[in-house]
């Protein structure tokens, strides 16, 4: 277990839905690699690199990994400052985001991305998730019932 004071490699991650105010769709990604997480899917996003924001760092990466520009909306809070572990060494926080500009295209990292229902029970559930990723599931779809009455 981490000490308090250990700070974590920090990710970034989208959660891109077909509307910020009423959202019934998710954009996913599958992952090429590394072996252990090919052919998983994800919220796409990556790495802050230094002297980026949190959410700077997600725009650029919606733009390197998918071709798109994105607007984002509320976090999806994690359990930790951080948000949700990852790993030993790193966690990821979630943003809400709806397309700008573009059409979502696997440029990097993936070599499939598909619009699913937000639905319980449907084609969402079913993809083999990275193993991290998976409840951040449970918070996002609290967070899209929370939205719809905004």
């Amino acid at each position: 277990m981490q000490p308090a004071e250990t700070v974590l490699r920090q990710i970034v991650g989208a959660a891109v839905v077909d509307s910020l105010s009423h959202p019934t769709r998710l954009l996913v990604a599958r992952r090429t690699a590394p072996p252990q997480f090919a052919g998983m899917w994800e919220f796409p996003g990556g790495k802050v690199e230094p002297g980026e924001t949190c959410e700077g760092a997600l725009l650029r990466e919606l733009g390197e990994e998918l071709g798109i520009e994105a607007r984002l909306g509320p976090e999806v809070s994690g359990p930790g400052p951080q948000g949700w572990p990852l790993h030993a060494t790193a966690a990821m926080r979630v943003w809400f985001a709806e397309v700008s500009a573009g059409e979502a295209e696997p440029l990097q990292d993936h070599d499939e991305v598909r619009w699913v229902p937000l639905a319980p029970g449907h084609e969402l559930d079913a993809l083999p998730w990275i193993p991290a990723d998976r409840p951040i599931l449970d918070a996002l779809r609290a967070a899209t019932r929370l939205i719809g009455r905004s």
